[in-house]
């Protein structure tokens, strides 16, 4: 019994920090790109639910779509559909176990998106070092990292004060 309370109240500490992970990112995507409607997020679903709906939470008033992918075998259709429906901006999760922030995966996702002019945005140092055009988040300090590059490829302009890799 004491160890399900315990469990149970770790759980619970445990959400606002994840609540709070996307916070930063949405911030500067509200104040870089007021007129940005539709984020999509390609991840496994199954095993990202509840980062999903952090990043919802913290993009409130942005439409976010999702697809879903299982394993790198789906990149490629999951780069088409974010093709065709053209949102604003992709994400990518930090945790997700096909698609996470430096993964080949991402990698691959990224350069394809790119070609379509479609900026991809992320919550650490290592999705912009991949070709994401911002970051910040938890892990970046709370700094803002930016690619001027990508930026450029995607025709989006980039957030005041980052600081460029």
């Amino acid at each position: 019994m004491k160890s399900r309370i315990a469990l149970c109240a770790a759980i619970l500490m445990a959400l606002p920090l994840r609540a709070g992970e996307f916070d930063a990112l949405a911030k500067n995507l509200r104040q870089t790109w007021p007129n940005c409607a539709t984020v999509m997020v390609v991840c496994d679903v199954s095993n990202s639910k509840a980062t999903v709906e952090a990043a919802s939470s913290a993009f409130g008033g942005v439409k976010v779509m999702v697809v879903d992918v299982k394993g790198p075998q789906d990149i490629g259709r999951a780069a088409g559909a974010v093709t065709t429906r053209r949102p604003d901006a992709v994400l990518l999760l930090p945790s997700d176990k096909v698609v996470s922030d430096g993964s080949s995966a991402a990698s691959f996702l990224i350069q394809r998106l790119g070609a379509a002019k479609i900026p991809v945005i992320c919550t650490s140092e290592a999705g912009v070092r991949q070709g994401a055009v911002f970051a910040s988040g938890p892990s970046t300090g709370g700094k803002v990292f930016a690619n001027s590059k990508a930026a450029a490829v995607a025709g989006v302009s980039l957030p005041s004060g980052a600081t460029n890799i």
